[in-house]
């Protein structure tokens, strides 16, 4: 075999049950990738997992492509090419100083009277003579059941996507930003899961308060209008200037006429009246308790929130049967957190909606992606006491010493402070 084109001729086609690069060169990089042919929508394309740390990254090519992405990958990331077939094998090695060697082995074959012959060969990238098998058999590519089914599909590409950097013109999700494709998609499964709660007969409100890049809020958009047709009106708010210019361009330029981009506080925020649904992804610390605030002051039908850096508990809670544990500072930050959130949850059952807290993505990305899902059922309980909170709220807050932000907010008759403080 002459070259590494050959190579991939042979190899790197619908018989291929696996490859894998290894030998890593760059140890910034993945330490091996495994690739396989799978079926999406009825085409052969080639799937390629980098295993990064625990992270597994996965991206979809043509045969063109594959076969493109391990000639770049054996020129610079890896040394080590190893190929399984169904009927013939392959290895590739590449030395400290480029040299490619290149070796094929043939199946063995059964012969019609039960015996077998078997064809093997190798050659280095000179050219030396070798022998190897040239036929086919056939192969069953099984359906892509052990990758997810996005609701934003790979190979299909989403404009926003592409200009944001997750995605190719062609499709192709980028590597290093799978996990963020990832994340959109769960993000949209979320959604998916409250449209019953959305009108249809009207435009629905939508606010994203601390939008940022706004990632998600293009997906809300493309999502709920141009995939589900629902008349929607989403605005983002964030306080960095140049962030929201930005997203504000992109916006106008897909012609995006409803969705908005504006530079402001949560805090202060007061361009809303009637809104369906309020988001706030990463708010941080009390940022996202003035955000739930808000939607509650709104009688918003739908809360998505996912809290970030919740620091203000850990710096009141106090305990002395809890002492030994929180004595430790990454345990108290770790409980702090867990309880801010839960403390949220439960003030928000009080105000009429049924709570969950969820597992936005792997925990194995971040311990911090707990995502708060609130609809509103009902009316606003009545307060067992006279702070307008049930007594299991208030014997949880004395026990801690703690004054949550956003019982101030839906609580203003609380000892611990007024409104706002």
């Amino acid at each position: 075999m002459k070259n590494i084109n050959d190579f991939f001729d042979k190899l790197i086609n619908e018989q291929l049950i696996q490859a894998v690069l290894s030998g890593q060169r760059d140890k910034e990089g993945p330490a091996r990738v495994k690739i396989r042919p799978v079926e999406l929508k009825g085409e052969i394309c080639y799937q390629a997992s980098a295993f990064e740390g625990t992270k597994v990254l996965h991206s979809n090519y043509t045969r063109e492509g594959i076969c493109e992405y391990l000639e770049r990958s054996l020129a610079s990331g890896f040394s080590q090419l190893q190929v399984q077939g169904t009927a013939l094998d392959g290895t590739v090695l590449v030395s400290k100083k480029g040299r490619m060697t290149i070796k094929t082995k043939a199946h063995p074959k059964a012969s019609g009277s039960g015996e077998e012959e078997a064809h093997a060969g190798e050659s280095a990238i000179s050219g030396e003579g070798q022998k190897e098998a040239d036929f086919r058999l056939p192969v069953r590519i099984l359906s892509h059941n052990r990758v997810k089914r996005y609701i934003l599909k790979e190979g299909i590409p989403v404009p926003f996507l592409v200009d944001l950097g997750v995605m190719t013109a062609s499709g192709t999700v980028v590597s290093p930003r799978y996990d963020k494709f990832r994340q959109i998609n769960r993000f949209l499964e979320y959604v998916e899961d409250i449209l019953p709660e959305l009108p249809r007969n009207r435009e629905v409100t939508i606010l994203d308060f601390g939008c940022g890049k706004s990632y998600l809020t293009f997906a809300m958009y493309y999502y709920l209008r141009e995939l589900k047709g629902y008349d929607v009106n989403i605005i983002g708010l964030d306080l960095k200037k140049d962030v929201i210019e930005k997203c504000s361009r992109l916006a106008e330029g897909y012609g995006y006429e409803k969705l908005h981009f504006y530079h402001g506080d949560i805090a202060d925020y007061e361009g809303g009246s009637a809104v369906d649904m309020v988001v706030t992804l990463h708010a941080c610390d009390t940022a996202t308790d003035y955000a739930l605030a808000k939607a509650v002051d709104w009688g918003a039908k739908v809360i998505l929130s996912v809290p970030c850096c919740q620091h203000e508990l850990n710096r009141q809670i106090k305990n002395e049967m809890l002492e030994p544990v929180l004595q430790y500072g990454i345990l108290k930050e770790r409980m702090a957190a867990l309880i801010t959130d839960g403390i949220r949850a439960q003030l928000l059952e009080e105000q009429g909606y049924e709570t969950q807290i969820l597992e936005f993505i792997d925990m194995e990305h971040t311990p911090k992606n707990l995502l708060i899902r609130a609809v509103r059922k009902r009316k606003k309980a009545s307060g067992e006491n006279q702070d307008g909170r049930s007594n299991s709220m208030t014997d949880l807050m004395e026990a801690l010493h703690i004054a949550p932000t956003l019982d101030k907010l839906l609580n203003p008759k609380t000892p611990s402070g007024q409104k706002g403080v």
